[in-house]
Order: structure tokens, then C-alpha cells, then sequence
């Protein structure tokens, strides 16, 4: 339920959220914080796992990528062969996570870096669970 002044959140396709740039949303949202923060946690992490679905990287992949942050960070991350599987996942996953990487001031912000890599793990369980309940 929302009040006479709070606009109901609006709709977007999966093509709409999928195209949307998580490496700026990372720069904006992990810099800034705000709206921008909030923007990254919902329609960047979402078409963030809507990319990595269609690619075909399990959700466990990702986790573990955010574990993988929180302990050596971003930049660490940015610097592996394959942060995820495939080819064309992980050069997306890379160029993120070098984003990240140039905006996070310490563990602070790989802490944030990592939460967003959770919340796009959650989002993309949910989806592969989704699909498989549906079929």
C-alpha cells in the first residue's frame, strides 16, 4: 500500500533492467550512497542478475565472489582469471568489480561491494528456484 504522495514502484522488464550499467550504478552507488545507494541495491542488483541469468552463472558462484570480496576486496577480486564462470560473465564480473574497485575506500567500502554481490546472488536464486518451481 502506498500513500497519496509515494508512487507506486513502477514495472520494468527483465530487456529493461538488463540493460541498466551496474558498473556506473557501482561507482555512484558505492560513492555516493543515497538514492544512489538505493538504486544500486534494487534495479542494479537485479539486472545485474538478470545479466549473469541469462549467461547461465549459478547463484553459488556469486556468493562466493562476494566472500571473496569481503576478504582479499575489490580490487583482489577485479584481478582473478575467472571471477565467475564463462567467458563473456566473467569479463562483465570484471569490469564491475574494477569499478568497485576505484571507488572503495577500504574495507568499508568492499563490505558494500560485497553486500551488493550477496543481493545480486539472493535475486539470481531466486530466479533459477523460480524457473524450475514453474517447470
Amino acid at each position: 500500500m502506498h500513500s497519496a504522495s509515494t508512487p507506486p514502484p513502477s514495472s520494468r522488464t527483465d530487456d529493461e533492467l538488463a540493460q541498466a550499467d551496474p558498473a556506473a550504478m557501482l561507482r555512484y552507488g558505492l560513492s555516493f550512497g543515497g538514492p544512489h545507494r538505493t538504486a544500486l541495491f534494487g534495479d542494479g542488483a537485479v539486472g545485474a542478475a538478470v545479466r549473469l541469468d541469462r549467461l547461465g552463472v549459478p547463484p553459488r558462484a556469486v556468493a562466493f565472489l562476494a566472500k571473496v570480496v569481503r576478504s582479499g576486496g575489490a580490487r583482489y577480486a577485479a584481478e582473478l582469471e575467472g571471477p565467475v564462470p564463462g567467458e563473456a560473465a566473467a569479463e562483465q564480473v570484471r569490469g564491475w568489480l574494477e569499478t568497485a574497485a576505484t571507488v572503495v575506500t577500504g574495507p568499508d567500502g568492499d563490505e558494500q561491494a560485497a553486500r551488493w554481490l550477496e543481493a545480486v546472488a539472493e535475486i539470481l536464486s531466486l530466479r533459477v528456484t523460480t524457473r524450475r518451481s514453474a517447470a
